[in-house]
């Protein structure tokens, strides 16, 4: 599992030294890897602790985030190459973007107050929560329409498509004379050739027929005359035989919804399938700027005005935080002389919310945590 943690060093002499102790030592001892995050000088006029403290607005980015992946998941049907291809950021896979990251300035105006750059965010954020709900629940409920019927159409033999099994000819409907569907048990197959005719004096004699059958047992047609229904439907339950309720035009209009919905079903897969590729990549871009946002929020609160620090993305696994987490405590314990080192707080600004965003699925290399 690979874990992304993002730090601020001021760029004083002292500071920088120990930044280039910490590429040594890590590239030794494989720690972690390092590499700059770049971040653009953003307008300072009036720095608020509560710009880096909102936590609700970070955890309904991530929310978001989870969201999208967990329905592209869904739709995808867990096919792990296609959430791969499609859990982009910016057309590029998630580990690439972050690494390199390069702030938007189209999207993001460097020029904007930081509290408008965050209300930005929070805005689209909101926008793609509110669509996603109404798209997923739209596509899910048009996919439960779809299993319903054919749930019915290949179930018991009460209620399976009979289209392909029974012709219209089969059916006998007059003025007078009627065809009953009657279920019967494959043990009860003779006990029905012998009793069926027998249930009413209206039913036509020999007029019975094995139409379909499975591992359970049979349905066969009997004609009879239409006064004779009611009696013939009440001798039959007698003797546990059950009358099906058939019509051959009904089921021929499901097996055509059916086929609609097939049709309907891949052209809003297609569609919806986009939509989360989109907008995906646009919640992922908008949670990695409000990270570097608030990087930058929390140097400036640190380390105080006029800037001067650079940030740095480490890449480490699960079983090297603890030892590079005391690597950065040795190193800038200079930064925060009061920190006590069984703490193991380093004097950098360090920044992991510890989140556990994705699976393997999504990024090759593990979760990604900042």
């Amino acid at each position: 599992m690979t874990d992304l943690w993002l730090i601020s060093v001021p760029l004083d002499k002292t500071s920088l030294t120990s930044v280039e102790k910490l590429k040594r030592t890590i590239a030794k001892t494989s720690l972690a890897t390092c590499c700059r995050f770049s971040i653009p000088d953003l307008k300072v006029r009036l720095i608020s602790s509560h710009l880096c403290d909102n936590d609700i607005s970070f955890r309904c980015l991530v929310s978001v985030i989870k969201k999208t992946h967990q329905c592209m998941r869904e739709v995808m049907e867990q096919s792990s190459d296609k959430v791969l291809e499609n859990a982009l950021a910016n057309g590029v896979d998630l580990m690439s973007f972050v690494t390199k990251f390069q702030w938007d300035k189209a999207k993001y105006p460097t020029a904007m107050p930081l509290t408008s750059l965050a209300d930005i965010i929070n805005k689209e954020v909101s926008q793609i929560e509110m669509e996603l709900k109404s798209r997923a629940a739209a596509y899910n409920n048009m996919k439960t329409s779809l299993q319903s019927l054919e749930h019915k159409r290949d179930g018991t033999l009460q209620t399976c498509s009979l289209i392909n099994t029974v012709r219209k000819e089969d059916l006998v409907f007059s003025e007078y004379l009627t065809t009953l569907l009657v279920l019967v048990t494959r043990a009860s197959y003779l006990q029905w050739e012998r009793t069926y005719e027998s249930m009413s004096e209206f039913v036509v004699p020999r007029s019975s027929r094995k139409l379909y059958e499975d591992e359970k047992g049979g349905i066969f047609s009997v004609t009879l005359f239409k006064r004779a229904v009611c009696e013939f439907k009440a001798k039959a339950l007698e003797s546990k035989f059950d009358v099906r309720e058939y019509s051959f035009d009904l089921d021929k209009k499901r097996q055509q919804e059916i086929k609609h919905l097939h049709v309907h079903k891949k052209e809003q897969y297609g569609i919806f399938v986009r939509w989360l590729k989109v907008n995906f990549s646009e919640v992922f871009v908008a949670w990695i700027h409000l990270k570097a946002l608030r990087v930058f929020v929390e140097s400036a609160l640190r380390y105080g005005l006029p800037m001067n620090y650079q940030a740095l993305l480490l890449q480490t696994d699960r079983k090297r935080s603890k030892k590079l987490r005391e690597e950065l405590s040795s190193l800038f314990m200079h930064l925060d002389p009061t920190a006590s080192a069984q703490i193991l707080e380093p004097g950098c600004l360090l920044l992991t919310s510890g989140i556990n965003m994705f699976d393997k699925t999504t990024l090759t290399q593990g979760p990604l945590t900042l």
